[in-house]
């Protein structure tokens, strides 16, 4: 009810502004994803011990295995974005997501259709990647990303760090300003993504679906397999307030506004409460507390304590780094994270470089395959505590990780993209570091037209 109550404050918003559409500028953003997917096919037993209804027909114990291996095509994504400035000073956006196979979780059973952004924002916002020229301040409102994310991929897939801390948006306020040409502070005041957990590659699994939920039936089996979970933070669920989460950043950039070479380091921290449960559309398995406390609920109190967990407060701090120069771009990010006094902490790097071609040929007056380009990204997070995997059955949520992807970029006509990845994911157990790897070929589709001051915006 939460999740309609917002949406139709966000739709009766943009209808009441519609007149002022001719009085201003915007532009209408159609795009879509469509996929080559690899995964490797891998199982491992896991020591928890299921009852023998639990478990998929033949099964003898409990396992952990790829959600979908083998080659498959797909279409991952379908978006609609509007964005609408009325001004220099105030603007609006939003973006909604259909399909969202990769973002789905779980992948079978979760929403089809979701709202990506809808926010409003009025002040002097100055991007991640733009220099700052002069004082100002803004405030920003409604379903947004977190001034700590990677906005700019340079991949289709993830890593290890971006999908545990800032993959999904939030809800709620952004304040921030500028001083001067170099600092720079924002605070937030959001719902708080859920706790939840998914897989590491482009699929999250399934996990606590009604085809393998034993309350349906004896020998459940899922559609598609559990995937090797993390925890991470989760797209929203509803737009509760009762356990706020604050955030804190603070920023020195240095650059060049008319080159448009920037610099920007930033430093944020996050506090916020876990609920007791969160219900996660899609899986009988609640999110927040309930996730860490594992099954004791449903198999009694033998199965209570397979983590360590203590308490319910949820802390992080990082560090970003991003660089643009010219043809090259670099971000990186360090997080340390405490939740329910279960800590971990990574870091990520992402590395890219544009290679401009000779013209090959036009089409419309536009260019065909303008440029390339090849990008690197490394990732790892340490899990600094251990649980009882007799007891907790994912015991992928304490595995150390690293992943490295290789990607090749190339615009083969504007609004037409496609990118070759391939990503080396290992996860540390007892035995040694293992592999789940994965191969995506991704073709994008984006289709845009601009009115009034952005007429001009269009391919």
């Amino acid at each position: 009810m939460a999740f309609v109550r917002f949406s139709s404050m966000i739709l009766v918003c943009f209808g009441l502004l519609a007149p002022l559409l001719a009085q201003s500028g915007g532009t209408f953003t159609l795009e879509t994803r469509a996929n080559y997917r690899d995964s490797d096919e891998l199982s491992l037993p896991i020591a928890f011990p299921f009852p023998d209804d639990f478990l998929p027909p033949g099964a003898e114990r409990g396992s952990l295995n790829t959600p979908d291996p083998g080659s498959h095509g797909e279409i991952s994504r379908i978006s609609l974005t509007i964005h609408q400035a009325w001004s220099a000073r105030a603007q609006a956006k939003f973006k909604l997501d259909t399909i969202d196979k990769y973002d789905r979780n779980p992948t079978t059973d979760d929403n089809k259709i979701d709202i990506d952004e809808a926010w409003f924002l009025y002040g002097d916002f100055v991007a991640e990647d733009q220099a700052q020229s002069a004082s100002g301040w803004y405030l920003k409102f409604g379903k947004m990303a977190k001034f700590e994310r990677q906005n700019d991929r340079r991949s289709e897939g993830y890593g290890v760090l971006s999908t545990a801390f800032n993959r999904f948006e939030d809800a709620g306020i952004e304040l921030g300003a500028q001083i001067g040409n170099h600092f720079y502070v924002k605070g937030s005041f959001t719902v708080g993504n859920p706790v939840f957990f998914r897989d590491t590659n482009a699929l999250a699994g399934d996990n606590g679906t009604d085809a393998g939920n034993p309350a349906n039936g004896a020998n459940p089996q899922p559609e598609l397999g559990s995937g090797f979970p993390i925890f991470y933070d989760a797209d929203l669920e509803d737009y509760d307030f009762d356990e706020p989460e604050t955030g804190i950043a603070l920023g020195l950039k240095f650059g060049d506004v008319a080159a448009g070479n920037v610099v920007n380091l930033m430093a944020f921290a996050y506090n916020r409460d876990l609920r007791d449960t969160v219900d996660m559309t899609g899986s009988f398995y609640g999110g927040d507390l309930d996730l860490l406390n594992g099954v004791a609920e449903e198999l009694g109190p033998a199965f209570a304590g397979g983590l360590p967990i203590e308490g319910r407060k949820k802390e992080e701090f990082g560090v970003n780094l991003w660089v643009y120069w010219g043809q090259f771009t670099a971000f990186a990010q360090y997080v340390d994270q405490e939740q329910a006094s279960l800590p971990r902490d990574g870091f990520e790097i992402e590395a890219a470089y544009t290679i401009e071609l000779p013209l090959l040929g036009a089409v419309a007056g536009k260019p065909i395959l303008p440029w390339l380009r090849p990008a690197f990204r490394y990732s790892e997070i340490t899990n600094d505590y251990a649980g009882n995997a007799r007891i907790y059955p994912a015991p992928s949520v304490w595995w150390d990780w690293r992943k490295t992807d290789y990607a090749l970029n190339a615009l083969l006509y504007p609004g037409l993209l496609l990118t070759l990845e391939y990503s080396d994911n290992q996860f540390l157990l007892p035995v040694g570091w293992r592999n789940a790897d994965e191969t995506v070929i991704s073709l994008g589709w984006k289709w845009n037209r601009g009115w009034g001051d952005h007429a001009a915006e269009r391919n």
